[in-house]
Order: C-alpha cells, then sequence, then structure tokens
C-alpha cells in the first residue's frame, strides 16, 4: 500500500518537476518573483567560491543569533526523528533542504522537499548526495502556496521559518489540502511581540524581503489556522539566550532562565520563536 501510494507520488513529482520554466515563472505574481530572486542570489554558494558553506553563512549578519538557538533546534530535530520514520515526510519551502535531508536519515519513506527557488533546490539536491540520502529524498521547485501536490500525499509536514514568507489565506487551505488525514504539520516562526527584535528588524531591512518585514507570525496567524486544522502543542523559545552571541560564557546561563521565562504566560509573548503544531482529523 506505502509503496504503491509513493509510486503513484513519484509520478506527480516527476511530472511537476518537467513543467518548463518559462511557464512555471510567468505562473508567479509580481511577490513571488521577488522571493525566488532574492532566495537565489543569498543562497547561491558559486558567488562565494572555495569558502565552505559554514563559512558562507556567516556573511549574513543575523545568522550569529542562530547559534543562540540550541534548545528550539534540538526540539525541532527530535520532533523530526520521532515523527519521519515510515511516512512520507514535506519540507514545505525547504530552502537548502536539511530538514528534508534529516528526515530521509531519521528512516522517512520518502522526504519530499520543495521550494521557489532554483538554487536552493539545486543545493538541496547537492547536499542530500553527499549524505547518502538521495533514494528517498526528491526535490522540486514549486508554489508554496499552489503546490500542485496531490491531495493528502503527505503525512507530515515542517515549515520551518517560512510562513511569514507566504500569504496564509493561501498557505494554509493549500497546506490542508495536501496533509493526509491524522496528519500533522510543526511550524516554526518568529515572533512578533518583542519590541527590542522588531527593532533590529527595522535596522537591518536588507537581510528580508519587503513581504517577510510586514508578516511576521503572532497569535493571531494561529488562531486564523484553527479554520484548517486543530491546534496542537504551542512552545516558545529564546528570550534571555538571544544575548548568547555578544556574552558567550553566559550562553548555558541564558538558556536555563529562559526555560523558566517560556512558562511565564504574557513574559513567554517576549520569546523570539514559537513552534506550534497543526493536527488534520
Amino acid at each position: 500500500m506505502l509503496s504503491a501510494r509513493i509510486d503513484n507520488l513519484h509520478r506527480a513529482l516527476d511530472e511537476l518537476a518537467r513543467v518548463p520554466d518559462s511557464e512555471w515563472q510567468s505562473s508567479l505574481n509580481s511577490r513571488k518573483r521577488a522571493e525566488l530572486e532574492f532566495h537565489d542570489s543569498n543562497r547561491d554558494r558559486r558567488s562565494r567560491p572555495g569558502l565552505s558553506q559554514d563559512t558562507y553563512e556567516r556573511f549574513y549578519g543575523n545568522k550569529k543569533y542562530y547559534a543562540a538557538t540550541e534548545d528550539s533546534t534540538q526540539y525541532v530535530n527530535d520532533w523530526i526523528e520521532r515523527h519521519a520514520p515510515g511516512k512520507v515526510f514535506l519540507d514545505y519551502a525547504c530552502g537548502q533542504g536539511g530538514n528534508t535531508v534529516r528526515a530521509a536519515k531519521a528512516g522517512a519513506a520518502l522526504a519530499i522537499g520543495i521550494d521557489i527557488s532554483p538554487v536552493s533546490i539545486e543545493n538541496a539536491r547537492n547536499d542530500a548526495a553527499a549524505a547518502g540520502v538521495s533514494a528517498n529524498t526528491y526535490f522540486v521547485q514549486a508554489d508554496a502556496e499552489n503546490t500542485r501536490l496531490p491531495p493528502e500525499c503527505a503525512d507530515i509536514i515542517i515549515c520551518s521559518g517560512m510562513l511569514h514568507h507566504l500569504d496564509i489565506s493561501f498557505a494554509f487551505p493549500e497546506l490542508r489540502r495536501i496533509l493526509a488525514e491524522n496528519g500533522r504539520i510543526l511550524a516554526v516562526e518568529a515572533l512578533n511581540y518583542n519590541p527590542a527584535i522588531k527593532l533590529y528588524r527595522m535596522l537591518t531591512p536588507d537581510m528580508r524581503t519587503d513581504w517577510e518585514k510586514q508578516h511576521i507570525l503572532s497569535l493571531k496567524d494561529v488562531r486564523f489556522a484553527e479554520r484548517f486544522f486543530n491546534i496542537g502543542e504551542i512552545r516558545y523559545w529564546h528570550i534571555t539566550s538571544i544575548l548568547s552571541p555578544h556574552v558567550p560564557a553566559l550562553g548555558a546561563a541564558f538558556c536555563r532562565l529562559d526555560r523558566a521565562l517560556t512558562q511565564i504566560p504574557l513574559v513567554r509573548l517576549l520569546a523570539w520563536i514559537f513552534t506550534f503544531e497543526l493536527l488534520k482529523r
């Protein structure tokens, strides 16, 4: 049953991959084309030949703050390793496919990554090959708001740091369409309440597209998601630990403090990142 389902899904993905680039590009509005161009530019490894990916990433100023995200990163990795085995896993707007590769290594029957950026898809395929998981991964360029994937094709979906790039009034219905019955989604997003973080975003406008700047998620968006899904666990991450890059010696202490602060109503709304599950019943 699962093997036949995956064979059918492979055929659908092959058909999607054969859509001519000119036809595919013409279907995108100006907002989506701007996103494609922004991410192609930022993820083109060839623009800095000879550098490792880790070194390349350090050219982007906000990357240093991701060193403070150990707790949330571990939670996401554990979530993938717990839910991916034996399932069809979709990395929705996968970027360079790190979560797709992780799901494949964890034993996903098929781990799919879709992204609007062809450069990202090329990088993801190369990384999957380097990791030895090409056999159970498939990467294809697609529009996350209109994926053209078959209905109810994915058992498990991760949306990691990308919903704020989309119009969720299209994204949530599309996610519901492609999620299988009893399926599960994990969304990982910045939270739009902390005034210091909002100021930082205002002071670093070149790091984001115009749409992205205006669409950081809040709990209002989770309430909107309730029109399409049951809401599972909501967790909050990183209040003081965002200072870790500036005071590395206190990084562990900041993480311990955050584990307490993020349990306090209202205070936890100052978190940099939140995660929430969407369930289809």
